[in-house]
């Protein structure tokens, strides 16, 4: 049988290991894992609300998600017109991919940075262009310079995954004014929530330039990883024309409630933001003891420079219940990524750590 000759240079990306396949795999009951920058806190407070919707479960959804969108673009100070809805922020990357690229389209992407850009843009027959990060973080410069007339979409994950680095307000503006205007600038603040006061406000910037779409997720500081529920906040336009190429029902009924209900809860957002400041902080010291390298994060993971072969690392860890992020797959190698967990498991993993690192020695 034919299929699309894209599919050969491309590799399917994967997650990072469930639980539950580790569970089969180690004949473990006690996992902990610290690699898909989950956040360690249930999310209690969408319980009753979600209960209460699950009488409703024989009935599609509403397509339009017009209750979730009042309330977000109320938040957002934005017009309801201008929000699109993916099944978590990931599918909206397809979505305008599917809207925009034409044979022969170029799309600038970092690398490394998050994955599904360049997969998503190969599988639609786009060219896809490289531009190294530098020090650890996107090197504006090197992307305006390989801006041609066939770029059509630049890629920037802001707050970047999988470093943790990110580009303050004057890097945006002075990046933005020097970009041609018909280019597609989609800006990925999937951590948004984590990021710090100089963190650039984005959204602004479409009153001046209408070729922007940010995207934002419930799956990170709100807790929702597991209902897919994700944002774009673009013009009408664009808009109106990414909505003519979604699935209908893309957002289930459960994940449209919870998200509102998400929305009106600020304090746990709160709660998140300071715990996971505090145990980055404790991550930082005990890898300070230990002489190994990190990248200060602006998100709810630390990227380590780890100078040694981390698949060994990884397989270990394993072992022991410990699920992380080797980097290798990203073209980090020797490096690992670690999501802040509880203050438990964090404790768990750097007692893990020090257990690796005093058998190497022997």
């Amino acid at each position: 049988m034919k299929y699309r000759k894209e599919l050969d240079k491309i590799n399917a990306y994967k997650p990072g290991k469930p639980i539950e396949e580790l569970k089969r795999e180690k004949k473990l009951t006690k996992i902990h894992k610290l690699a898909s920058n989950e956040i360690p806190f249930k999310p209690t407070y969408i319980y009753k609300a979600v209960n209460k919707e699950l009488k409703n479960i024989n009935r599609y959804p509403e397509s339009s998600c017009f209750y979730l969108k009042n309330k977000l673009a109320k938040k957002l100070k934005v017009k309801t017109n201008s929000i699109v809805f993916g099944n978590g922020s990931d599918e909206i990357i397809t979505l305008v991919l599917r809207t925009f690229i034409e044979a022969g389209d170029e799309v600038i992407v970092a690398s490394p940075s998050f994955l599904i850009y360049e997969i998503q843009a190969r599988i639609f027959g786009a060219k896809v262009v490289e531009v190294p990060l530098k020090k650890y973080a996107y090197h504006l410069n090197g992307i305006r310079k390989k801006i041609t007339k066939k770029t059509k979409i630049i890629f920037i994950a802001n707050p970047d995954n999988p470093t943790g680095t990110y580009l303050d307000q004057n890097q945006i503006n002075n990046f933005v004014e020097k970009v041609p205007k018909n280019v597609l600038l989609f800006f990925d603040e999937a951590y948004f929530e984590f990021a710090p006061n100089d963190f650039p406000k984005t959204v602004k910037l479409l009153k001046k330039r209408k070729n922007i779409i940010v995207t934002r997720t419930f799956s990170k500081a709100y807790g929702l990883a597991g209902l897919r529920i994700g944002y774009g906040i673009t013009n009408k336009k664009i808009a109106d024309l990414i909505n003519k190429v979604k699935e209908p029902f893309n957002i289930n009924r459960i994940a449209q409630v919870a998200a509102r209900v998400a929305l009106e809860n600020k304090s746990f957002v709160r709660k998140v933001i300071n715990f996971t400041n505090k145990e980055k902080r404790y991550f930082y010291n005990q890898f300070d003891q230990l002489g190994i390298s990190y990248i200060n994060s602006a998100t709810n993971f630390i990227t380590v420079n780890f100078k040694k072969n981390t698949k060994k690392l990884y397989r270990y860890m394993l072992g022991q219940g410990m699920i992380i992020r080797e980097l290798s797959g990203w073209g980090l190698t020797n490096h690992f990524r670690v999501t802040i967990g509880t203050h438990l498991q964090n404790q768990k993993f750097i007692k893990l750590l020090k257990d690796y690192i005093g058998r190497k020695k022997k």
